[in-house]
């Protein structure tokens, strides 16, 4: 099992320690840097940012938004990226949610498995430098009736595969993923339920194509706080923000993807009062309804001995590069936790 680190969004004040800590990702020899994007910075820049300053780490966008480009668009991106650094770009994608697709960008939140498929289709064509024409619901390239003429991309990728991921959480689209893509970006991962909130899934997705697991990269991201096993409770508490918005506010009270998630892992009652409860406006409310088992399985807690112990319940469950968001107050503290990290892979024994 590998490593890698999720930068979240940039443009939050800790920009010069979000680099900083990429870097030192870079040293310590984890194997991607990602990063994401809302409505505000984009990931693009901040991969080419970080590519630059770094020598070793793949870099992926976890993830670009599919309302937000052209998938021409995305391919030429991919191209770009994976040139300028040298062939480690990763491209992430995601139909982001209703409320940012149609209040940010624009584009109407409907049929996301056929529009992530019908997308996924035409930025693979475009990366091999076929002359690019398509026919589909989303889709049609080049405009019917008009001067446009099926083109092709003039530059050439460092790679004519670039690995492709798929951000997926409920089991249409995880299967879809398994069946489409090269690897899973998955949130809120209990390795007690991976198989049924997951893995199964993207089982299903694989036999539908003809393929195995083998090679399918399957990526959570887990936020990690590192500290003292007495201390769990307290170091749980630092997510319980993170895990109201995600699992209370993230979306409509109809199409809260996370929201779902938790009631799949059990937590059908408790996922019901955190929403009530932040979509009334009481966050610390719904913060504190949050069962402590919810974080402590989807989060990477405690001592060094406790988080290599969680660690290979992941690669048992079948995670192939864990995804860290190490958490801390100061620049010291997040750079602690990326050595105890890789310090607790190795007691793990899966370094």
């Amino acid at each position: 099992m590998q490593l890698g680190i999720n930068l979240g969004y940039w443009g939050a004040g800790m920009d010069a320690d979000n680099l900083a800590v990429a870097k030192e990702a870079d040293r310590l020899g984890y194997a991607v840097c990602w990063a994401a994007e809302a409505y505000g910075s984009d990931a693009a820049t901040v991969l080419t940012w970080v590519a630059a300053q770094t020598e070793r780490i793949d870099v992926g966008s976890a993830i670009f938004q599919i309302p937000a480009r052209q998938p021409a668009m995305t391919a030429m991106t991919a191209a770009t990226l994976d040139s300028l650094s040298g062939g480690r770009f990763r491209l992430g994608l995601g139909v982001s949610g209703p409320q940012v697709s149609e209040g940010w960008y624009g584009v109407k939140f409907d049929k996301p498995l056929a529009r992530t498929r019908e997308y996924v289709e035409i930025v693979r064509k475009a990366i091999t430098r076929e002359r690019l024409s398509y026919e589909g619901e989303h889709w049609t390239l080049p405009l019917p009736g008009g001067p446009g003429k099926p083109i092709k991309l003039t530059v050439h990728p460092q790679r004519e595969h670039i690995p492709l991921y798929i951000a997926a959480i409920g089991p249409k689209n995880l299967e879809q993923t398994g069946e489409i893509a090269d690897g899973a970006l998955l949130i809120f991962p209990a390795a007690e339920h991976l198989e049924e909130t997951a893995l199964r899934h993207l089982r299903a997705g694989r036999e539908k194509a003809g393929k195995t697991m083998e090679g399918f990269d399957v990526v959570p991201t887990v936020p990690l706080a590192v500290g003292a096993d007495d201390q769990v409770d307290a170091l749980a508490d630092m997510f319980r923000p993170y895990t109201a918005l995600y699992v209370g506010g993230m979306g409509s009270r109809k199409q809260n993807f996370y929201n779902q998630l938790a009631r799949r892992m059990g937590y059908e009652k408790e996922a019901a009062e955190i929403q009530d409860k932040y979509l009334a406006g009481d966050k610390d409310g719904a913060a504190a309804a949050i069962p402590r088992q919810l974080i402590d399985s989807t989060t990477l807690l405690g001592s060094v001995e406790r988080i290599a112990d969680r660690m290979q319940a992941y690669a048992a469950a079948g995670v192939t590069t864990l995804t860290l968001s190490p958490a801390g107050f100061t620049l010291e503290d997040r750079i602690a936790a990326l050595r105890a990290g890789t310090e607790a892979l190795e007691r793990a024994g899966l370094a």
